[in-house]
């Protein structure tokens, strides 16, 4: 089963940006899917973006224009790069796979 670890959240003013590096266990190109996900204080868990093994992206409305998904196949590691963060970004997020998989989360705090 493959393990996933992120990091990089932080605190950061709004109109800044932050890195996001989830680093898989195994090659991201076997998985064959990954995707960055968060849930705020009081709400479900909801989908930001993803990446298939053939370099395919998704992102979810409110992140797009904003934030790139992007993978790196030779250190196991899928980022997401975040910028110009508003308040309503602030959440914990995950990197999870197809099955359930989710890593140890990292949190995102936007505010001045």
């Amino acid at each position: 089963q493959v393990q996933l670890v992120e990091s990089g959240g932080g605190l950061v003013q709004p109109g800044g940006s932050l890195r996001l590096s989830c680093v898989a266990s195994r090659s991201i190109f076997s998985i064959g899917f990954m995707g960055w996900y968060r849930q705020a204080p009081g709400t479900q868990r909801e989908f930001v973006a993803s990446i298939t093994s053939s370099g395919s992206t998704n992102y979810a409305d409110s992140v797009k224009g904003r934030f790139i998904i992007s993978g790196d196949n030779a250190r196991n590691t899928v980022y997401l790069q975040m910028n110009s963060l508003k308040p309503e970004g602030t959440a914990v997020y995950y990197c999870g796979v197809r099955g359930g998989i989710w890593g140890q989360r990292t949190q995102v705090t936007v505010s001045s």
